[in-house]
């Protein structure tokens, strides 16, 4: 077992690691954008719009984010819709990923006393305005552990780019390891590598919990 494979194959590493971060990046802001959406609407005054929510917050975390990502990227030109391997992954992964973020926002809406939308309403704000100048920033700080959490598993399900082809981490590492057949040092390497994100994430997010916390 020789650890000159990583070495050798450095240029393709780094070039799976900037991939996998750049996936990570785009899942994360589809997935935030849709979160910040969807889990008000899961407290919305308007029963359809509650139901609509639901319906795909319910729907998502229950399927696999593999088969997202493969309907999205094999399913969808039967529909007329072509994705690159890159946009697949990133829509699989940020549809996945924004359903779990929205259920965790929403856990954190519920944490906020009923009194304080109550409140902004009786002022004259719209259910809009309550949510994003009221509860919204509050619910927020409530629940950075598990945003912390959940960015985390959108890191490591960039894994499923492998699954469409891509050259990110875990695409390297089988590419290299069906060339060289040491498939123990570069899994092995690709999980050092996964870390090398995950790590600084997870410092981030707790010291952002530690800032919120003091004020």
């Amino acid at each position: 077992m020789s650890w000159d494979v990583l070495a050798d194959n450095a240029g393709l590493f780094w070039h799976g690691f900037q991939t996998t971060l750049l996936l990570a990046l785009a899942s994360w802001a589809v997935a935030a954008s849709l979160s910040i959406v969807v889990a008000p609407l899961r407290v919305a005054p308007l029963a359809a719009l509650r139901a609509a929510a639901t319906a795909y917050v319910e729907f998502t975390r229950n399927v696999p984010p593999i088969v997202i990502v493969f309907f999205a990227y094999f399913a969808l030109p039967n529909l007329g819709v072509e994705l690159s391997p890159f946009a697949a992954v990133v829509a699989g992964v940020g549809f996945y990923g924004g359903a779990m973020f929205a259920e965790i926002i929403r856990s954190g809406i519920s944490a906020i006393p009923r009194g304080q939308y109550e409140s902004a309403t009786a002022q004259g704000m719209s259910f809009v305005q309550a949510m994003r100048l009221v509860i919204l920033p509050q619910a927020l700080r409530l629940v950075v552990p598990p945003l912390g959490t959940e960015t985390i598993n959108i890191i490591k399900n960039t894994s499923l780019g492998a699954a469409v082809s891509m050259g990110e981490i875990l695409g390297t590492a089988n590419l290299v390891g069906s060339r060289t057949f040491a498939y123990v040092v570069v899994f092995v390497g690709a999980g050092v590598l996964y870390l090398a994100l995950t790590l600084p994430t997870a410092a981030a997010f707790n010291a952002l919990e530690r800032r919120l916390a003091r004020r």
